[in-house]
């Protein structure tokens, strides 16, 4: 299989599918590079190279003590960007992985993107505080950490639910939906999923969003159940300089995975790429 190695020495995986112009994926919390497979076929077959790695701490990836951080996830991201050498790249993020390409461009630069996308992303502060109000207390975050050291397998399948938005009435979501969150969740070492969520629930991204000088698309569902619109479209979309901001109704933040949603981000995703 494909690794690349980052500066600590921890081997991150990575899938590369297709020619042409490269667009690099980056996944959420708990999941590895695989839930961006449809996006990353739509983009190879019209002709782009598709590029995702499974996030340190999980999947085929290594597992490392320490590193579970936003700071190091860019690093780990320069890395695989620079062994490539990745050229006029769309970065395209979802919730964590959101977090992560705009520090990678708040931390290394943009030298070598051509444009951004932040889907149902973290930026550019999921916390509550006096500063941030619309975010969520510190209790929700204690919560899950609860959830991933005590019986993580359970949590991850109810999780699930309010992910893709399962809990809401005539929703479409299969079981083999949720049983693939579940599968890929599961992969994660318990300890990377545990840092994990101080490094997106933290991490304040303002000034990172500041400095990205490349067109920007933000997609949010404004039924997002796990990272608030009010507390991250909404806001990024105010603080990035060149950005078109679509809000999706009634999506969750799975939103991509969800067939009525994933349908219409999948054309935008490709539209804007071209465009």
């Amino acid at each position: 299989m494909p690794f690349v190695g980052t500066k600590d020495g921890t081997e991150i995986y990575y899938k590369d599918w297709g020619w042409g112009q490269p667009v690099v994926f980056s996944h959420g919390w708990p999941l590895v590079a695989d839930a961006w497979d449809p996006q990353m076929q739509l983009m190879a077959d019209h002709g782009y190279r598709a590029v995702a790695h499974d996030r340190r701490g999980g999947g085929r990836s290594g597992q490392p003590w320490d590193g579970n951080d936003l700071d190091t996830y860019a690093d780990d991201l320069a890395a695989l960007i620079e062994a490539l050498d990745l050229r006029d790249v769309i970065l395209v993020g979802h919730s964590t992985g959101g977090g992560e390409i705009t520090r990678y461009m708040g931390r290394h630069g943009t030298g070598r993107v051509a444009k951004a996308v932040l889907l149902g992303a973290i930026p550019p502060l999921m916390l509550r505080t006096d500063a941030n109000p619309e975010g969520l207390p510190m209790e929700v975050f204690d919560e899950i950490r609860d959830g991933v050291q005590k019986d993580r397998s359970q949590y991850y399948r109810d999780l699930s639910a309010p992910f893709y938005g399962a809990n809401r009435d005539g929703s479409p979501v299969t079981p083999g939906t949720r049983d693939e969150f579940w599968l890929w969740g599961m992969s994660v070492g318990v300890k990377g999923a545990y840092d994990c969520v101080k490094a997106f629930s933290e991490t304040d991204l303002t000034d990172d969003l500041g400095t990205i000088d490349v067109p920007t698309l933000i997609v949010h569902g404004d039924d997002d159940q796990i990272v608030p619109i009010v507390a991250a479209g909404d806001k990024s979309s105010q603080l990035v300089k060149d950005v078109t901001y679509k809000v999706y109704a009634g999506a969750p933040h799975g939103l991509a995975m969800v067939p009525e949603y994933a349908e219409r981000f999948n054309a935008d995703l490709l539209a804007f790429a071209r465009g």
